[in-house]
């Protein structure tokens, strides 16, 4: 790699952006699917899927166009019912309940479409993630009281910390829209973090960055899952990075579990081997 393609210190965690003491990383509990189904008017779109993301690790979930990745992350954040299945974080049954709820246990997930509000700032984008968080009601903070003003003084101050922590700091007062894409991407991810997850669900974080950019994410998500003790499972089609930063893989095709391992175990196993230049020869054709 040469020096145009390493990241900028601005793109490094560092000891200044680690949690501090209001804000100690806490154990994040197994995140475990099991025999997870989902049919859509008689097409199944996810047939017995399991897999367990143990405490405090990367997962990665892969696997061709159309293999069930984004279906699955949508039952895993409440936005599609389950048919059959279950899905617990801990002791607690997630199978059934609404985004807010699952996003209330500490479940927090970025989109493969940016889900920000282009006129509005950095700052009051990633203000949006601590709403989970806030505990001034709308009278007091209506009438600004002293109580919710320091509430928000205290929620602005972390916001800072996470843009830090992300590399984000130097945009906060820049409109989302303004911004190139790889760094809005940052934003979402930073948002998400903004919510004090115990597991992070990404959908496609390096889409559409750039090789800098993409190297600074692998050790922006290294540093989370350390110094923040986040769990995370993200769908992510460069192998490359799958390969750099998950402890396990689980690969889907057509909506089936077919591996689970490490990368260098998935790398070699045949059933991926076939999926894969399934795919091509099907590209190819």
């Amino acid at each position: 790699m040469t020096d145009s393609h390493k990241p900028t210190d601005a793109h490094k965690p560092t000891d200044a952006h680690k949690p501090t003491d209001a804000h100690k990383p806490t154990e994040a509990p197994e995140l475990t699917i099991r025999d997870l189904t989902v049919r859509f008017a008689g097409v199944t779109a996810l047939d017995g899927v399991g897999f367990t993301v143990r405490p405090g690790t990367v997962h990665a979930l892969v696997g061709p166009n159309g293999a069930g990745k984004s279906t699955c992350f949508n039952v895993l954040s409440g936005v599609v019912r389950a048919s059959d299945g279950s899905v617990r974080l801990g002791r607690r049954e997630l199978t059934g309940l609404p985004p807010h709820r699952i996003a209330a246990l500490g479940v927090a997930r970025t989109f493969q479409n940016l889900a920000l509000s282009p006129r509005l700032d950095v700052a009051d984008n990633l203000m949006l993630g601590r709403h989970r968080l806030t505990r001034t009601g709308i009278a007091a903070a209506g009438l600004r009281l002293p109580s919710a003003r320091q509430e928000e003084a205290r929620h602005r101050a972390r916001v800072r910390e996470i843009a830090e922590f992300v590399g984000i700091a130097d945009h906060l007062a820049t409109p989302c829209g303004l911004l190139p894409y790889g760094v809005r991407k940052r934003v979402e991810l930073a948002r998400a973090l903004c919510l004090e997850p115990r597991v992070l669900l990404l959908d496609e974080p390096a889409a559409g960055m750039n090789g800098t950019e993409r190297h600074a994410l692998t050790g922006t998500l290294r540093a989370a899952r350390t110094s923040l003790g986040l769990s995370i499972l993200l769908v992510e089609h460069d192998m490359g990075l799958v390969g750099r930063i998950a402890d396990e893989v689980t690969v889907l095709d057509f909506g089936r579990r077919i591996a689970t391992g490490t990368p260098a175990q998935i790398r070699r196993d045949p059933a991926v081997v076939r999926a894969y230049l399934g795919v091509s020869e099907r590209r190819a054709g």
